[in-house]
């Protein structure tokens, strides 16, 4: 086994799952505590990466361009939240689903009216865009940017949710929405900064990553899913459970898109591996999913209390 080439993969999806965890980590608070399915939740993930690039040109610093582009995509966030989901709340999650996927509509229109449908592209600066020896391994510096930044996001929310008034309600309220309201706590505005601070991580996992994929329209719908599959794997509420079924899926979409064939080629013709491996791979969260729900409904780490 070529060991290089195992922990490049291992380092892939840990990358993978550090981005898809802060992305799912505010779709489970506002699925969590709101009840409120939000579909368009990718679509921050489309507009952080616009709205950086777009940053780095004018500012011509990427760290200053992230900073701002998070301020903007959480005030982008509040106003969804004001003006559009805040209507909505107490409708069926049919409702939920449809309004949206309008406002999925209505972001992608928006992006190609003002970014195009090129896309836009993110040039990092020369210190992120070189190579990094560790132990004889080279890794690119901007891989471990990344890594690194999504544990310290993760660590950060971990200590707002655990440590703080505003995390303390926040779990409050994923646990008995009934209870947090009843104690007198202002419901509207705990819900707007919720969904802000889920708007603005999903809109930073689309900066982490517009500098190797680039900023596209619809970007952000592509990836939706598999957020959804973390939050219902890892309970919906949980950033515990985000964050670890985040990883997991990580590793298994990376590992197996990488060793899926090889594995069956000790079963099966070449042709045959080859064949079945590409779409075997693209089932395996899913049916990691429908394991989860045969034996665990509420996910691996719901929210203590959770009644749901």
């Amino acid at each position: 086994m070529d060991w290089h080439l195992l922990i490049a993969q291992l380092l892939n999806g840990l990358q993978l799952g550090l981005l898809l965890f802060l992305l799912a980590s505010g779709l489970t608070l506002i699925f969590g505590i709101m009840d409120f399915i939000n579909l368009s939740h990718g679509s921050f993930y489309m507009l952080g990466a616009f709205v950086c690039a777009t940053l780095v040109e004018v500012t011509g610093s990427f760290l200053a361009a992230v900073v701002m582009a998070v301020i903007v995509v959480f005030l982008a966030g509040a106003l969804v939240e004001r003006f559009i989901a805040r209507r909505i709340y107490r409708h069926d999650h049919l409702d939920h689903v449809l309004v949206t996927f309008g406002l999925i509509l209505v972001f992608d229109t928006l992006a190609h009216l003002v970014w195009g449908s090129a896309g836009a592209a993110i040039a990092l600066p020369g210190m992120l865009n070189g190579r990094v020896e560790v132990a004889g391994f080279v890794m690119p510096t901007y891989r471990i940017v990344i890594i690194f930044a999504g544990l310290a996001v993760a660590a950060g929310l971990s200590l707002l949710v655990t440590r703080s008034r505003l995390g303390m309600l926040i779990r409050a309220g994923a646990s008995d929405r009934g209870m947090v309201t009843a104690l007198g706590v202002n419901i509207d505005r705990l819900y707007l900064v919720v969904f802000a601070i889920g708007a603005a991580m999903a809109g930073l996992a689309g900066m982490l990553i517009a500098p190797i994929t680039e900023a596209s329209i619809g970007m952000g719908n592509e990836i939706i899913i598999v957020a959804f599959v973390v939050v219902i794997v890892g309970g919906i509420g949980s950033i515990r459970g985000a964050f670890y079924s985040a990883i997991l899926i990580g590793f298994i979409d990376t590992l197996g898109r990488s060793y899926l064939d090889d594995l069956l080629g000790l079963f099966l013709s070449n042709q045959a591996s080859e064949t079945a491996a590409p779409a075997l791979s693209a089932m395996m969260i899913y049916i990691l999913m429908a394991g989860i729900l045969a034996f665990r409904p509420r996910g691996l780490f719901p929210p203590a209390g959770a009644n749901r």
